[in-house]
C-alpha cells in the first residue's frame, strides 16, 4: 500500500536483459530516473525473484501484472516462460499477461489459451512492435478465446520510440469495430493513446463501458493536460495505474503524483487498484 491505498500496476516489464534489443536498455536507463531497477538483476541480467518482489514492495505495490513479449522487430522476443519463476516465488503480488504475434503464433487462439493456461489473467496485444492491425480478422480468434475464457484484452495504443515500430497500428480508431464485435471482452488502451491521439482513446472509454485507460508511460501530472477535452474526473473512472515499469521513476512516486490531481478518493482508489480488480480474474484485492 501506499499511503492507505491499494496499489495494483497492471504494466510491467522485467524481461531477462539478453533477449533484449539495445534501444530497450537505453529507454529503460532514460526513463527510471533515480530508481535502481537494476537491482532486480543479477550480474548475468536474468531477473532475481527475490530482489524483484522486496523491490516493488518497498515501493507499495500489492499486485503486479507482468508482460512477456513476442516483437522481434522492435524490443525482442521475451517468452513467457522467462516470467514463471517471478510468479513462483510470490504467486500473491505478481500475475501473468499473455501475448501473441500474428506472424508468430499460428493459429493465435492455440498459443492465447497456452498462455492463459499458464496463469496469465489477461492478452496483451503490440501492433505497434509487431507491425501489424489489431483490427486483423486472425486476431478475432484470440478475442474469441478472451470472451469465452473471461479475461481482458490490453492493447498498445499510441506511439512507441523504438526502431522497427510502426505508429500507424497504435491508433485507438482501428479498435472501433473490435470492441463492438467483443462487448463482452475489457479492452484496455495502454497508455492511453499516447501522442495524438489521447482524445479518441478518451471519447472510446466514455462512449464504451468495455473499454478502458491504462497510464502507463503518462507522467501523471500531465494528465489534465492530455486530456483537456474531458472531465478528468468523469474520465478517471476508467483509469487503470500502469507504470511501464522499469521506464519509470519510482511507482510511489507516480501514485503520489496520480493523487496529487485532487480526484474524489473513490476515485482515486478504483484508479490505483479498484478498477484492475474488476478487470483481472483472482487478483485478491
Amino acid at each position: 500500500m501506499i499511503d492507505g491505498h491499494v496499489v495494483v500496476d497492471a504494466h510491467v516489464h522485467v524481461p531477462r536483459l539478453s533477449t533484449l534489443k539495445p534501444a530497450w536498455l537505453e529507454w529503460a536507463e532514460k526513463f527510471s530516473g533515480p530508481h535502481d531497477w537494476r537491482a532486480a538483476y543479477d550480474a548475468n541480467g536474468d531477473p532475481v525473484p527475490s530482489a524483484l518482489d522486496s523491490l516493488l514492495a518497498e515501493q507499495g505495490v500489492d499486485r503486479a501484472l507482468l508482460f512477456c513479449e513476442y516483437s522481434p522487430r522492435a524490443t525482442g522476443i521475451q517468452p513467457i516462460e522467462d516470467l514463471l519463476p517471478i510468479v513462483e516465488h510470490n504467486p500473491e503480488r505478481f500475475r501473468l499477461v499473455a501475448n501473441v504475434n500474428p506472424y508468430l503464433h499460428h493459429p493465435v487462439s492455440a498459443e492465447v489459451e497456452r498462455q492463459l493456461d499458464l496463469g496469465a489473467v489477461a492478452l496483451k496485444i503490440h501492433p505497434v512492435h509487431g507491425a501489424f492491425s489489431p483490427a486483423e480478422k486472425e486476431l478475432y480468434a484470440a478475442y474469441q478465446v478472451c470472451a469465452e475464457r473471461g479475461v481482458p484484452v490490453i492493447i498498445h495504443s499510441g506511439t512507441s520510440s523504438f526502431p522497427g515500430a510502426r505508429t500507424s497500428f497504435g491508433n485507438p480508431e482501428l479498435m472501433s469495430d473490435v470492441v463492438e464485435d467483443f462487448p463482452g471482452v475489457n479492452f484496455v488502451f495502454a497508455h492511453g493513446g499516447r501522442g495524438w491521439w489521447y482524445d479518441v482513446a478518451a471519447f472510446l472509454a466514455l462512449a464504451k463501458d468495455n473499454v478502458w485507460l491504462d497510464l502507463a508511460g503518462l507522467p501523471p501530472k500531465k494528465l489534465p493536460e492530455y486530456y483537456a477535452r474531458f472531465d478528468l474526473v468523469r474520465l478517471a473512472g476508467k483509469f487503470v495505474f500502469g507504470t511501464d515499469w522499469p521506464g519509470v521513476p519510482g511507482t510511489a512516486a507516480n501514485v503520489r503524483a496520480l493523487a496529487a490531481l485532487g480526484l474524489p478518493d473513490a476515485v482515486l482508489s478504483d484508479a490505483l487498484s479498484g478498477n484492475a480488480a474488476k478487470l483481472f480474474p483472482g487478483l485478491g484485492v
